[in-house]
């Protein structure tokens, strides 16, 4: 008896409770990043954030009627960019607004079912909207390298079927993730350290080791995600080439300007969204995860 240390009622209670998920404990809310410290600053910061989301609307609205209402923007590319307004509009309207409300009330609280819906909204929109930049960049290939087929295999069928797999993979996604985030036992408090919850932000929260399951399935998605990548990268290789191949100088102009700003926004959007969800714990800081954070979830594609 002598080998082993007395435990203790306070030591069994401190052990009991760190094994425990947080959602057990009856712990109801979390403490979302305070964007400044004095109510200037804040209030600063609201009217800051309420004119960006003010213009994302403005401009994903305006893109959405034009789109639904001329008849010349019913083709594939403008279909798609409907698809990736809608997303982003919901991707934005997760984050700004609890940010913007905690600002101007001068909290910094989220219930625990808001932050799992924040969480669960925000990789749904994120993942759907990388799936519809991928198909975009197919829909290019298509256009560019094989003009004869393009009514054929983006017929108004063929782009439906691939939108609502988009929107459905973006759901499984985003409960696969959700499901197994906030399962975790949490044994760091409940203060994220970011203006929204995100799962490396709910991950640190977590008690030691056991976030490894949830890192593995950030990995398989991460491998998923380079996978569109290399084949955005192989359609653009492709596109490329036949764009040098074009006689006319106007044609080779025409095809760029369509394809560049693309690939620029699935440049940003992967590098960010990758050194977010990937980089090692040790090099993080508050404000490098709001800046990168910042660049996928409030600017818009």
């Amino acid at each position: 008896m002598g080998a082993f240390p007395q435990l203790t009622r306070e030591k069994f209670h401190t052990w009991s409770v760190k094994s425990i998920p947080l959602y057990t404990l009856g712990v109801t809310q979390f403490l979302l990043l305070a964007l400044a410290d004095t109510r200037q600053l804040q209030l600063l910061h609201f009217w800051l954030l309420l004119g960006i989301y003010l213009a994302a609307l403005l401009g994903n609205g305006l893109i959405s009627t034009a789109v639904a209402c001329d008849h010349r923007l019913h083709t594939p590319m403008y279909f798609f960019l409907l698809n990736l307004a809608l997303l982003d509009l919901g991707c934005i309207s997760t984050t700004l607004p609890k940010a913007m409300a905690n600002a101007l009330w001068h909290t910094r609280h989220i219930s625990y079912a808001g932050c799992a819906a924040q969480v669960f909204l925000f990789v749904f929109l994120l993942s759907a909207e990388y799936s519809i930049l991928t198909i975009m960049s197919y829909d290019r290939y298509v256009a560019i390298c094989k003009p004869l087929h393009y009514g054929t295999l983006l017929g108004s069928r063929a782009c439906a079927t691939m939108a609502a797999a988009a929107w459905s993979t973006g759901v499984l996604n985003a409960l696969l993730h959700t499901a197994n985030t906030f399962s975790l036992p949490l044994c760091q408090g409940n203060a994220v350290d970011h203006f929204f919850c995100e799962i490396p932000q709910i991950l640190k929260l977590s008690c030691s080791k056991s976030y490894l399951r949830e890192v593995g399935v950030i990995v398989i998605s991460a491998l998923v995600f380079f996978g569109c990548f290399a084949f955005i990268l192989f359609s653009y290789v492709q596109i490329f080439r036949a764009v040098l191949r074009m006689p006319s100088e106007q044609g080779r102009h025409k095809a760029f300007s369509t394809c560049l700003p693309h690939l620029a926004v699935v440049s940003l959007f992967l590098s960010t969204v990758v050194f977010a969800y990937l980089k090692p714990f040790s090099i993080s800081s508050p404000s490098l995860d709001l800046v990168v954070s910042f660049l996928y979830s409030v600017v818009p594609p």
